[in-house]
Formats: structure tokens, C-alpha cells, sequence
């Protein structure tokens, strides 16, 4: 059995490793007409031709690539300012009129503004629209006419020029991804399901290996900590920091530079479009991993915990909900054009559920959006209280929840580490 276990620890940690290799094999050459179809025509011309991207080159890493497209994005971004930006000259000549009126009048701005062209017909909206409190202002002074206009000027600039022309900050997150994702070329982008079955299969088919003997090998059922506070992974030692440090970065990445990983979830893409007919996006990714933690993990609390019928039910429990529920329907519901649904997240847990966006979508989905605000809702005033009544507050954290089935079973290791004492407790 200790055989079967070392076997299974090597393949897990050869699967491992070619996933973190899948960060760095794949090359990147822009693809234009993925280009086209994500952009529009009038987007990716100014980002193809007017700034004559070098569409020839293949780069190395997705780093290199990344930022020889920032590069481009900032010298597209900068030209639109130059051009549709109020000059110097605009705001004197505002200055000037509007100083010898009683009060401000955004009429008057015809006459500094050539509307007759693009830019100046932008400039006098823009200016309408971003200063129309400055509409009826008196002014006693001089510098702070200028100033207020000077503000309308650096809002325009701020908001209003990239998000109508350009590539605001919001877009340009959007577009980085998807345009890294779709210039993705090598053995990643050409054979996903093998990387697949390579990273995830291996690191299942180890991990069962390495658990599955558990149940001869612990001897007795009951909890064994053995030497657990001399483990290097479970006591803070330099495998745990490893893990922790992976973990925090995969985080960030996730949420803020979603662009860098474009390789490993493109390995995911035959499940996504197995599920829901769509290639995977970063919160697949995200939502694939978590589920196949707590199933992994789940199995191992099962061993651990087999003389406890209440841990093996508790844990069985957030198994099925995490992979049925949170991870497995909501993906299904978009194959069949339905919305995104959690029906085990509960508002305030599911924050939007109330924003108006979120109910349109709900009541323009039929039968089916109906029953999920229902649904929704009865959880809230129903639900939830007659669940708590009855059985306590932990009927949804230590049953239902996937954030408390992530800690009851990744975090079960590394219990040991959290805070006993009094103070923690209060």
C-alpha cells in the first residue's frame, strides 16, 4: 500500500507539473481576424492599421505579447486624446466668452467649437454633457470660471474621449484576455483535452492513489494527528508557504490579470463546451478547480472521518451541492440559453440578485426566470429562517455552502493552524 501511495504522490506531482508548464509553452502571433470579430471594424482598424501592429511576429511568451499590445493600446488611446481632447486654446476661448455673461451659457459654446467636424462636433456635446451643471453659474471670479471649466476639460479626457473613441480601462481589461487568448498557438491551443488529461486527469488519478490506501493503512477509524505540527506542508513550513504563495498568486492573477493565464484555461475549453456549448472563460477555470478540490478532498475527509456518520453525511453534502448546483445547472442553464442561476446562493451571499439588471433578465426568461425570482425570494423570507429555526445557522455554511465545503475539506490539513484562543473566539 505504501507503494501504491508514493506512486500515486509522483504522478499527482507530474500533473501538477505540466500544468504550471502550460503557463509558459505556448507562443503568440495576433490573430486579425479573431481581432475583427471581437473589436469591430472600426475598433481593430485603429489598432491593425492606423498604429501598423507587426502582425508577422511571433512572440515567445504571453508577457512579451501583452506588452507589445499595451504599448499599442496606449499609442491609439494617446492619438485620440490629442485629437478629440479640449486644447488650450478651447478653454481660453470659453474663458473669454462666457467671463463677460452674468451667468454661464453652454449656448455660447458655439462659437468657440467648429462643429461642422467630427472632433469639434464631439468636443461641444461632450462639453454640454460633462459641464451641464456649470448651466446658470455666476461667477465673482475670474480663476475659478477657469478652473471649473479646466475640470470639465480633464473629465472629457478621463471619461469621455476612450470609453466613446478608445479603450477605457474597463475594455481594455476585456480585451486584453480575449485577444491573448484567441493569438494562443502551440501543442496547448491545438490538443486541449490532452493537456486536460494530462493535468487534471493525472492529478486525480495520483491523488486517488495517494488516498484510497488511507482506509487500510490508518488503521482504526478515528482522527489521527501523528507528527502534524511537523509536517512542512501542514505547520508552516516551506511547502505550506509554497502553497500558500501559489495560491494567493493564482488568485490575483485570476481576478486582476486574467490575460496571463489565457494557456491554462484554454485546457478547460472541451469541458466548457461540453457543458454549456461555449469555450471556458477564467471563472470556469476558477469554478472547475474549486469543485474538483472539494471532491478530491471530500474523499479524503470520507477516509478520515469514516467513524462519524455525521462528518460522512455533512461531507457527502457539500460535495453534491458544490458540484450540482454551483458548478454543474448553472453551466447547463447557459447551454440552453438560460441565465446563470445558483440555487443555493442566497441574497445578501449573491449581492446582485436585487439589481435591476439581474430581475429584467429573470422576467424576460420565461416560466423558468420566473420560478428562479421565486425561488430566490422564498429563500430569503422562507427558507433561511424555518432552516435556522430547526436546525441552527450551520445548516447552510457546514451543508450547503461551497465557500465552508472549500474549508471543511481543502482546509481540514490545516486546521490545526487556526486560533484557539479565547480572544479568536469572541
Amino acid at each position: 500500500m505504501k507503494k501504491i501511495q508514493i506512486l500515486g504522490l509522483a504522478i499527482f506531482l507530474i500533473g501538477f507539473t505540466i500544468f504550471l508548464a502550460t503557463f509558459f509553452i505556448s507562443n503568440y502571433k495576433l490573430n486579425v481576424n479573431e481581432v475583427g470579430n471581437l473589436l469591430g471594424e472600426e475598433k481593430s482598424s485603429l489598432l491593425l492599421e492606423q498604429y501598423e501592429i507587426d502582425i508577422a511576429t511571433t512572440y515567445n511568451t504571453n508577457v512579451e505579447f501583452i506588452s507589445t499590445l499595451k504599448a499599442e493600446i496606449a499609442n491609439v488611446n494617446q492619438q485620440l486624446i490629442a485629437k478629440y481632447s479640449l486644447s488650450d486654446k478651447d478653454v481660453e476661448g470659453m474663458h473669454r466668452i462666457q467671463r463677460d455673461l452674468d451667468a454661464f451659457t453652454l449656448e455660447e459654446n458655439t462659437k468657440v467649437f467648429d462643429t461642422s467636424t467630427e472632433a469639434g462636433q464631439f468636443k461641444y456635446d461632450a462639453f454640454n454633457s460633462y459641464g451641464s451643471w456649470l448651466e446658470g453659474r455666476k461667477y465673482d471670479s475670474e480663476d475659478a470660471l477657469y478652473n471649473d471649466i479646466n475640470n470639465v476639460k480633464a473629465n472629457i479626457q478621463k471619461y469621455g474621449i476612450l470609453s466613446e473613441f478608445g479603450f477605457d480601462q474597463y475594455k481594455e481589461k476585456s480585451m486584453l484576455y480575449e485577444i491573448t487568448k484567441v493569438s494562443s498557438m502551440g501543442a496547448v491551443d491545438d490538443t486541449p483535452w490532452l493537456f486536460f488529461l494530462l493535468t487534471y486527469g493525472l492529478s486525480i488519478i495520483g491523488a486517488a492513489m495517494y488516498l484510497l490506501p488511507k482506509y487500510e493503512t490508518e488503521g482504526p477509524a478515528g482522527i489521527k494527528n501523528d507528527g502534524i505540527f511537523h509536517s512542512a506542508l501542514k505547520n508552516k513550513g516551506w511547502l505550506g508557504i509554497g502553497l500558500g504563495g501559489f495560491l494567493i498568486t493564482f488568485y490575483i492573477l485570476l481576478y486582476f490579470y486574467p490575460e496571463y493565464m489565457t494557456s491554462w484555461i484554454i485546457t478547460v475549453d472541451p469541458l466548457s463546451i461540453a457543458l454549456k456549448g461555449s469555450e471556458a472563460g477564467r471563472f470556469f477555470l476558477y469554478g472547475f478547480i474549486y469543485t474538483l478540490c472539494i471532491l478530491v478532498m471530500g474523499v479524503r475527509m470520507l477516509i478520515k472521518y469514516r467513524h462519524s456518520k455525521y462528518q460522512m453525511l455533512r461531507t457527502a453534502s457539500v460535495m453534491f451541492f458544490q458540484t450540482s448546483f454551483a458548478f454543474l445547472i448553472p453551466e447547463l442553464l447557459l447551454r440552453l440559453n438560460k441565465p446563470y442561476f445558483d440555487f443555493k446562493n442566497i441574497w445578501p451571499l449573491d449581492y446582485d440578485f436585487f439589481f435591476d439588471n439581474e430581475i429584467q433578465t429573470l422576467l424576460q426568461s420565461g416560466g423558468l426566470g420566473i420560478f428562479m425570482l421565486g425561488w430566490g425570494i422564498g429563500l430569503i423570507i422562507i427558507g433561511v429562517p424555518v432552516f435556522v429555526y430547526f436546525f441552527g445557522k450551520r445548516w447552510y455554511c457546514s451543508w450547503v455552502c461551497g465557500c465552508g465545503g472549500l474549508a471543511e475539506t481543502l482546509g481540514d490539513p490545516f486546521r490545526q493552524l487556526s486560533d484557539k484562543s479565547i480572544k479568536a473566539w469572541k
